[in-house]
């Protein structure tokens, strides 16, 4: 069955929020799980982690893991659920700065690139995306969200005279993503992430330049 694609409703994360008084500890527990599994998730992927793991790392028994979370597979989708929480307030800080659609698109991105460069969670839920087949939990569909998003944003961009009048704003959202999801598992197999800002740096200005008009 076809899952439906990224919500991408303003939402905070969970693993950010501050727990209210009423809600103690046992919501610093969750979100302190859910970071040492997005490591360990990112450092040894989905079969190379365990629940037995996650619970040394913080010094809590394995009881105390298994309170928040039936199994390893309800951790690895709440830690991709959390990867996808991260977008829509970078959207939303992006549309803030009113910049026309395709700087936008281009700030939007430069920003995901900085996320993938240092937030674990993001790099684990990229990292549990590809290796979705040994995850036995539903995960959401990858890209899809982001393709609908860009090209929102890439027709925007053709109504105000940004575009070639070649450009295809469809066929250009599909590009973009292509590259960047290509960019940073290249930078994340080859360099452990370590020189992901300046590649996609490179590939950004030779898509832009490409869309833009001159």
């Amino acid at each position: 069955m076809t899952q439906p694609p990224v919500d991408w409703t303003v939402r905070r994360s969970a693993v950010d929020q501050r727990p209210s008084p009423s809600q103690g500890r046992g919501v610093e527990s969750r979100a302190a799980i859910l970071r040492t599994a997005a490591r360990l998730f990112s450092e040894q992927g989905f079969t190379g982690t365990s629940l037995q793991g996650v619970a040394e790392e913080l010094g809590m028994t394995k009881g105390v893991v298994y309170h928040h979370f039936t199994n390893k597979e309800a951790i690895a989708v709440a830690v991709v659920e959390e990867h996808y929480a991260r977008w829509p307030a970078v959207l939303k800080e992006v549309q803030a700065l009113r910049l026309p659609p395709l700087e936008t698109c281009r700030e939007l991105l430069d920003r995901v690139a900085v996320a993938f460069h240092t937030d674990v969670v993001v790099q684990a839920g990229a990292r549990l995306q590809i290796e979705r087949t040994s995850v036995t939990a539903r995960l959401p569909v990858p890209y899809v969200g982001w393709v609908e998003l860009l090209t929102s944003l890439l027709r925007e961009a053709r109504d105000a005279g940004q575009l070639r009048a070649e450009v295809v704003p469809e066929a250009a959202a599909n590009a973009v993503v292509a590259g960047f999801f290509g960019v940073q598992h290249v930078s994340e197999s080859l360099h452990g992430r370590s020189d992901l800002l300046e590649r996609w740096r490179i590939m950004a200005d030779l898509l832009f330049r490409s869309f833009g008009k001159d």
